[in-house]
């Protein structure tokens, strides 16, 4: 197969990349860019499927991209010719630019139609043999068959209809606007107020793709005057409505979840508030309503513009989702199951003390046996606040995105001492986005302590990227260290390789080295050196790499020298330790652990563990604990972190009946997870990456559910509400009783680990 275009190399292409490359059962996919597109390629190796081909063509020169000569490529673009115009900052030696300031212009061009043969024409010449028809249209001239004069194809064939052309503009930055007006390559594209071009190249459409905050500027507005017979459409901003009509399936789940228990499926913001460029930011489409930019529009989900047959040529809306409002969504719910609001009042009342509860028929119904002993709280969330932690799943689905669950990332709300991310899937800033709107995600990203991942697949870090360069720009400026992410040491390299591209401001730890044995080593080693002082030898261990720690300690007048063999890598380790434990500390977490768990190599577990506080009487009460399973097999390290754990949040990638994929695939089932929690006497135990198979509600038995909650995506669970998860199964079961599995046909999951 082949993707033709990347216009610059940004982590954002390479999820679709990574999509094509899992697609492809062993076909190359082959993908147009700037220089440097490989270097974005390599980076990904460490995770892409290893019966993927994926072929770079970089874009070094402007003009014709040189597509593959071999038929099975050539053949996808024998109608179209693809060009393109490098694009790098006006004024910016070339040796000073990065690779992530090369953009490419795309100028795509059909071949024109060739003219309407005109038999009646043919025939009144004296054509009568049938085939000189087809040399004609052929553009050959034949001899008349009863005439005694050459027939010329203009003589039968009607005008030629030019192709559409269709230009995509990526102009990042004012310095690049500079660059692109001045760019002489496009000169036989520009037309004039009569809609002429000197060349006879009529641009039809121009996508746009640069921020409000060049493409509203005066000299660029200038510039897309050129294009007086083009549609243009706006495509760098983003859409005001947080419900995007193209995640229908998913804001249908959210708003009947938040229906029924809006504590726990709160309603997402209504509007991204400051998006970076909005539909309103581009004021220029309303400046002159004579001008032809009136014509101007702004890009939408499955808008298109539709090239052939010329017929049609033009903007296409007939796909365009339309939005459902929430109301909506409700009202069909409550005809579908009326007894759904009887369900949503009562649940209500599980957030009302005792006294205040009232009683209704379905309560009756669905609690005639209590699945949970009210006191039996443990002492961590004694008169716990709400503002101490709340967890937000940001997806809670495996493998690949669906469109009812997105890949696995879960968000840790630390409130005033800010936040974490435990693995950071696929469009996990989006699902910030939907969750807090555009400055509640932002402000969550600047607060992040640190980021931690699981392992090296693909549907557990590939968001990391998006995270980490938004952190970059809201900080520029700003005084502030580094971010510390965690992760195996395959996800090192990948980033190292990408920070080639673009600096991340991040600094990588290894999870091995955040393991229980190696903060007790750390610990040990702080410990010594606060009463030893610490000297470096140049010796032969230093030609080896090594450093010789030496600690002297004087008593009596009498010297005693201790040398310890510590290599440089160790040395840089215990440096960021110290640091991350002192990030930590002020986030009001005591402990991070990780430990390895059954899944792939370096695949890891992690316990986070609070600090005790202080009751308004003085007395210490202990700090919750949190354990999360990543991908695992059940195993007796998990079983041992999890001991005791307030929270244990663990995969159930497949239902009970599928045992043997779950051995497979290094996975559990949703029985095997909860056994984890009972083993580990854990309080709650929180389900998640489920197979895209399941959208809906797992199946569990009575008893499995006396401590057990299941995650959806968006979820959001404060502490203080910990008592109350699982008497609202019964009720989500009940919300989705008439929902069946996903039809295969409806919704291919690949179920691999990428």
């Amino acid at each position: 197969m082949s993707f033709p275009c990347l216009l610059r190399d940004c982590w954002w292409t390479s999820s679709l990349l990574l999509t094509l490359a899992g697609m492809g059962d062993g076909v190359p996919v082959n993908i147009w860019g700037p220089s440097n597109l490989n270097i974005l390629v390599d980076a990904m190796k460490c995770f892409i499927p290893h019966h993927s081909m994926v072929h770079t063509n970089l874009v070094s020169h402007t003009g014709p991209l040189q597509i593959d000569s071999s038929a099975a490529v050539a053949s996808k673009f024998k109608d179209v010719k693809i060009s393109a115009i490098l694009l790098q900052p006006n004024g910016v030696k070339a040796s000073d630019v990065k690779p992530s300031d090369v953009s490419v212009i795309y100028v795509c061009e059909l071949h024109e139609i060739k003219g309407k043969f005109y038999k009646e024409k043919a025939d009144a010449l004296g054509i009568t043999v049938k085939t000189k028809y087809k040399e004609l249209t052929q553009g050959k001239s034949v001899k008349s068959d009863l005439l005694d004069i050459t027939v010329h194809p203009n003589d039968v064939m009607g005008a030629p209809v030019p192709g559409p052309i269709v230009i995509i503009v990526d102009c990042p930055t004012s310095s690049h606007a500079l660059e692109l007006i001045s760019a002489q390559s496009l000169n036989d594209y520009y037309s004039d107020s009569n809609n002429q071009s000197q060349s006879g190249n009529i641009v039809n459409c121009v996508i746009h793709l640069g921020p409000a905050s060049v493409v509203n500027s005066s000299h660029y507005k200038k510039w897309m005057k050129k294009f007086s017979s083009a549609q243009h459409v706006m495509a760098g901003y983003v859409m005001n409505e947080v419900q995007n009509p193209i995640l229908k399936s998913s804001a249908r789940i959210t708003a009947r979840l938040n229906y029924l228990c809006p504590h726990l499926f709160p309603l997402m913001s209504s509007s991204i508030q400051h998006p970076i460029s909005t539909a309103s930011d581009f004021n220029f489409l309303s400046e002159d309503p004579t001008s032809k930019l009136s014509d101007g529009i702004f890009a939408e989900n499955l808008l298109k513009f539709i090239l052939r047959p010329h017929a049609h040529l033009g903007l296409d809306r007939s796909n365009v989702p339309s939005p459902q409002a929430a109301s909506a969504v409700i009202d069909e719910l409550l005809l579908e199951s009326p007894d759904i609001a009887d369900a949503a009042q009562h649940v209500s009342q599980l957030w009302q003390k005792p006294a205040e509860r009232k009683e209704c028929a379905i309560s009756k119904v669905m609690t005639d046996k209590p699945i949970l002993d009210e006191n039996s709280v443990p002492s961590c969330l004694e008169n716990i606040r709400r503002d101490e932690l709340e967890v937000t799943f940001l997806g809670t689905g495996s493998s690949q995105p669906s469109k009812y669950r997105n890949v696995t990332a879960i968000y840790f709300n630390l409130f005033s001492n800010g936040s974490l991310l435990l693995d950071c899937g696929e469009g996990t800033l989006a699902q910030l986005k939907r969750r807090y709107g555009m400055e509640g995600a932002e402000s969550a990203v600047r607060n992040l302590a640190c980021i931690w991942i699981s392992h090296i697949h693909a549907d557990h870090h590939v968001g990391l990227v998006r995270i980490l360069t938004l952190r970059r720009d809201l900080l520029k400026g700003v005084s502030h260290d580094p971010l510390i992410v965690l992760g195996p040491s395959q996800l090192k390299r990948f980033l190292d390789a990408y920070q080639r591209l673009e600096d991340l401001d991040m600094q990588f730890l290894d999870n091995k080295a955040t393991t229980l044995f190696s903060w007790e080593t750390f610990e040990l080693d702080n410990e010594s050196n606060k009463n030893n002082e610490l000297v470096l030898e140049r010796d032969e261990d230093v030609k080896n790499g090594n450093l010789t720690s030496s600690r002297e300690s004087c008593s009596q007048g009498s010297s005693k020298r201790l040398k310890l063999s510590v290599p440089v890598a160790k040395v840089e380790t215990f440096a960021l330790l110290n640091r991350l434990k002192k990030v930590l500390n002020e986030a009001g977490i005591e402990r991070l652990i990780s430990f390895p768990v059954v899944h792939c190599p370096e695949s890891f577990g992690v316990v986070l563990k609070a600090a005790d506080r202080i009751n308004s009487i003085g007395k210490a009460i202990p700090g919750w604990k949190v354990v999360y399973s990543g991908d695992t097999r059940p195993c007796s390290e998990m079983v041992e972190a999890s001991q005791g754990a307030t929270i244990l949040i663990h995969e159930a990638t497949f239902e009970d009946g599928m045992a043997g994929e779950a051995i497979a695939k290094n996975h559990s089932t949703t029985k095997e997870a909860i056994e984890v929690g009972n083993s580990a006497a854990a309080y709650r135990v929180i389900l998640t990456h489920f197979s895209q198979r399941y959208p809906k509600v797992p199946v569990l038995d009575e008893i499995s559910m006396h401590k057990t909650c299941i995650a959806f995506d968006l979820m959001t669970i404060n502490l203080a509400d910990l008592h109350v998860l699982p008497k609202v199964i019964p009720y989500l079961k009940l919300l989705f009783r008439t929902e069946m599995l996903i039809d295969n046909s409806d919704d291919h999951v690949v179920e691999a680990d990428l």
